[in-house]
């Protein structure tokens, strides 16, 4: 994410803070302008008068100069010099009037100056002066005979000047600062969420770093149960089954003794068989290798609903999209086990499978009518071809996941699984 505003905003910010540099640097010079260019249609003139008057002008340009144009390059005016800067210009502005009361129009940039370079009350001070120089310009300047009515027109017209034009030239400077402040959060917010951004980007990162060492510790637990499972049940029955097709060899001559070792033998054999396709089924499902999970768990569900006898109700909500392999297959394993479990245990007539695809979550919801039983007490477990509630909950844990079981008596059972939505890319 950038860390600026759009470019429209952009460029409106860039057009506002150029206007306000040529208005503060140039309105002088325009007051100037102004005002040499009507004096000589109404002042009369002589050659003395426009050498005093060129040369106030070309002071009060160059004071200009100095404290605004010069003063780009070396940094903002100081409080101090500020203050002198507006004292000479409300001097000179003063002087140029009364030679000339179209000079006034310098209050263009006395006005905002006052609130720019001076301070506290100084401000309205700066504002009722440069209120004063206007009035006595607006009533006639020097061209005029001072009067009475004139003295009361001017405190009048002064006291107006100095509420509207400072009203104005408050709220004016007032909303430049605000819009600046703007700006200025903006820039911060948008640099907060490019910050965050980068955070939940090395969240996502550390998130499937933590799920590789969550797969690869178990799949060191798979190996550690495998053994287990080979030598406590499949190695064992083998070595029964030997143990009683050697003694059925041993008894040639007792027909009846040979067809009890070998009926033992044979039931060792079936037992191991099944033991055999137990441990393989709680590995990795075939189906996901040829199908996307909700096609997986729909086909096994569908298959399990016919067995069963069961009405099964499917959904899919949100945008289906391939996960991590190992998220994938421990949903898988839950749609499987939570059925297997609704079979051996809850007598349900209805069962509801809903997979749900959110922003940063999947989620797995399995509810049946069938008995139920209180979750606080040992949940039912299967009869060893699968891995139980408390199996799955395991397997969910591995991934980061959540594993909620709610059920009551009599009034069936819901299990859901929540895992994190890492999309199969990520982890490519």
């Amino acid at each position: 994410m950038s860390g600026s505003g759009s470019p429209f905003a952009d460029t409106l910010d860039e057009r506002e803070r150029r206007l306000d540099s040529l208005i503060d640097r140039y309105v002088p010079y325009a007051g100037l302008a102004a005002g040499t260019v009507v004096t000589p249609f109404v002042v009369p003139s002589t050659v003395s008068y426009w050498f005093v008057t060129g040369s106030l002008v070309a002071v009060t340009a160059g004071w200009a100069y100095w404290f605004t144009l010069r003063r780009v390059d070396c940094g903002p005016v100081g409080e101090r010099e500020g203050a002198i800067y507006m004292a000479g210009q409300l001097v000179l502005m003063a002087v140029l009037t009364y030679l000339s009361p179209f000079y006034a129009f310098l209050a263009l940039s006395a006005y905002p100056r006052s609130f720019t370079y001076l301070h506290g009350r100084w401000r309205w001070a700066g504002i009722i002066a440069t209120a004063v120089i206007v009035a006595h310009s607006l009533t006639g300047g020097s061209l005029v005979t001072v009067t009475p009515g004139r003295v009361l027109g001017i405190v009048g017209i002064t006291a107006v000047n100095a509420v509207v034009a400072g009203g104005f030239t408050y709220f004016g400077i007032l909303t430049s600062q605000q819009s600046v402040r703007r700006r200025e959060i903006i820039e911060e917010l948008n640099e907060a969420n490019r910050r965050l951004s980068e955070t939940l980007e090395e969240n996502a990162a550390l998130h499937v770093r933590l799920l590789a060492q969550a797969r690869e510790a178990g799949v060191l637990d798979e190996r550690a149960r495998l053994a287990r499972e080979i030598h406590d049940t499949i190695a064992q029955g083998l070595t029964g089954i030997v143990t009683q097709l050697e003694a059925a060899g041993a008894v040639d001559d007792d027909a009846d003794a040979r067809r009890r070792h070998m009926d033992i033998a044979s039931a060792l054999a079936r037992e191991s068989l099944t033991e055999a396709r137990r441990s393989v089924d709680a590995l990795a499902p075939g189906q996901l290798a040829d199908a996307q999970l909700p096609e997986a768990i729909a086909e096994m569900a569908k298959a399990w609903a016919e067995t069963a006898g069961v009405d099964l109700l499917l959904d899919t909500t949100g945008d289906p999209r391939p996960l991590l392999p190992d998220l994938e297959v421990t949903l898988f394993r839950v749609a499987q086990e939570s059925l297997a479990n609704v079979g051996k245990h809850a007598a349900a007539t209805r069962i509801g499978l809903t997979l749900s695809y959110m922003d940063d979550v999947v989620v797995l919801d399995v509810r049946g009518d069938g008995c139920g039983f209180t979750v606080s007490a040992t949940p039912p477990s299967d009869d060893g071809s699968g891995f139980g509630l408390v199996g799955m909950e395991q397997r969910v844990r591995r991934v980061s996941g959540r594993l909620t079981v709610e059920s009551t008596p009599g009034e069936g059972t819901a299990v859901s699984a929540s895992v994190p939505a890492i999309p199969a890319e990520v982890h490519a």
